[in-house]
Order: structure tokens, then sequence, then C-alpha cells
């Protein structure tokens, strides 16, 4: 089986969804739309039709969007083993794009997959009633900063810094008035972008305990393997083969930062030079080159960026 050992495949999570993804590719290659179906078949629903026409208030609602982004990273790694594109020497997601990488990765089946994030996804929604959380980015401070300007704007509830997406380029999340407060002084000490962001869950912070709960008692039930590929796991930067190990991280994942810059700096000591961002948009290829512009990435999301791919990143 053709592998690169110095090839890294990259998962994105919610964030990078948009009405009419990945129409282009799917006119070029039946697969796409072929996992779509698949699928819709195990949620009962169209998936296809959501991502092709929203409503974007669906398309951005957690329960929605998960087995959406799921199903969009699977289509497009699919298109790109069917074009004779090698295997990576590892993978990572981000947050939801961790289950991603465990399906490409052989680790949990497809459609099984699909129905547990769209579980996940409920779990997560139900756990802080709609409205009363929020998630936000913020550029421009450093992450000591920002986790002291939490804690200072908190007053009571809860907001915490959740996903370390690159240097200076943080995520944070938890009680809509508390984050509102943190963006507020965030601005006054410097930021160069604080703003809210389109998610309906303030995923990965500690309101997010009810829902580890729930997921760890689904998770008892689902079938794990070995991955073919090794997965780098967001919650501790580890690597593991082990099936009830790789559970506990993605338990711990659901209410715990998503440490991404370690990831890839990870990835980068581990002698990956090249990596393929797999899925719609280019959130994480704009990530990589705040953490370490030596990775060479390129994103797949249409017929040109993946026939580039598989053009340059033939086994050696």
């Amino acid at each position: 089986m053709k592998k690169r050992t110095d090839l890294a495949f990259l998962f994105p999570g919610q964030g990078s969804q948009a009405m009419g993804m990945l129409s282009e590719l799917a006119a070029r290659h039946a697969v796409v739309q072929k996992t779509f179906i698949e699928a819709s078949a195990a949620l009962g629903e169209d998936l296809w039709q959501l991502a092709s026409a929203g409503p974007e208030s669906l398309l951005n609602r957690t329960d929605h969007t998960q087995p959406l982004m799921l199903t969009a990273g699977i289509a497009v790694w699919r298109a790109w083993r069917e074009g004779g594109g090698p295997l990576p020497a590892r993978m990572a997601g981000h947050s939801l794009g961790e289950y991603t990488a465990l399906v490409a990765a052989g680790a949990l089946d497809f459609p099984v997959a699909v129905e547990l994030v769209r579980d996940r996804g409920r779990y997560m929604q139900a756990a802080v009633p709609e409205g009363e959380g929020a998630i936000a980015a913020v550029l421009g401070i450093d992450d000591t900063r920002l986790a002291a300007l939490c804690e200072d704007n908190a007053d009571g509830e809860v907001v915490e810094p959740v996903n370390y997406n690159a240097p200076g380029q943080t995520v944070i999340a938890g009680h809509r008035g508390a984050v509102e407060r943190t963006l507020d002084a965030a601005r006054e000490a410097g930021a160069k972008k604080a703003v809210m962001l389109p998610m309906s869950v303030p995923a990965h912070c500690s309101l997010m305990a009810p829902a580890a709960e729930q997921l760890a008692a689904r998770l008892a039930d689902v079938p794990l393997r070995e991955p073919d590929v090794p997965v780098l796991h967001n919650v501790d930067v580890s690597l593991s083969a082990d099936p009830d190990a790789i559970r506990q991280r993605l338990i711990a994942q659901v209410h715990s930062p998503v440490r991404w810059t370690e990831c890839i700096q990870a990835l980068a000591a581990d002698g990956i030079e090249q990596a393929v961002e797999c899925g719609p948009g280019r959130v994480l290829a704009g990530l990589n080159r705040r953490i370490d512009r030596r990775m060479n990435i390129q994103a797949i999301h249409d017929p040109d960026s993946l026939a580039k791919a598989l053009n340059t990143l033939e086994v050696e």
C-alpha cells in the first residue's frame, strides 16, 4: 500500500462548513455524493440537501454540523484514495475532525461514526441551553494574557481558553455574558480581532462536562480498532493504538482545550514536511502557516486542488 513517510492528513472541525461546499468536487467525483448518500441513510436525513441549500441556521447547529463535516471530510479522503493518493504517515483532526481522522485511519466505521457524532452534537447542544453559551476567537494576545483576562472577567461564570489554534490565535468559550466581557477586555488590551463564532455551543469548556458523561456511555458500545495510520489526539498531543485509550481521549476532548498548535509542532518534530487539509475550506491551512511555515500544506476542496495534490504528493 503506497505511503509517504513525510505526509500528514488533517481534518477540519466546525467552522469550515458553508452552503454549496464540495459541489464542484461532487460534480466530477461520484464518490463524494455516494459518501453523502451513505451518511444520509445512516441518519435518515438528506445531508447533501443540507450542504447544498441549508438553511444556514441548521447548517451551523452543532448536531447537524458535526455529521455534515465528518461526511465532507471522508468524501474528500475517499476521492484522494480513489485517485491513487498515498497513505500519510500521520493523521490529526481539529476537534470534531479527530473523529474524521479515526474513520479515515480505519479505527471507526463510517456509518457508526456519523451516528456517533450526531449524538455527540446533541449532547453538547443539550449541555448548555441555547443562547446561554458562546464561543469566540481572539487574535493578537498571547495565551497567558488571554487566560488571565478570562479569569478576571468570569465574575462567577465560566469563560476559558478552549482552542489553542496558532500562536496569538485562541478561541474562548463559556457563558455568553462572561465571553462578551472577556472580548471587551481583550479589545481594550490590544487584540487585533475579538469576535463571536457561528457555533451554537461553547465547545471544549468545562460547561461540557454533562456532554462528556453522556458521550462516555455512548462510546462504551462503539466498536473501535487500532488505527491503520496513527492519529494524533487533541487533548494530550499523543498517539494511541489502544481502543480503550482512544475512547478516553475522545471523552476528555469534549470538555478540554484543543491543543492544535502543539499537535502541528509534534507532527513537524516527527518528520512531517507535507500536510493536506481534507475537507471544505482552508481553515487549517491558514493556521498551519502561523504555526510552522516550513511545513508545506495543501487544502483539497475542489477538482483542481485534488488534482494538484495528487500530482505533487506521489510516493517518492
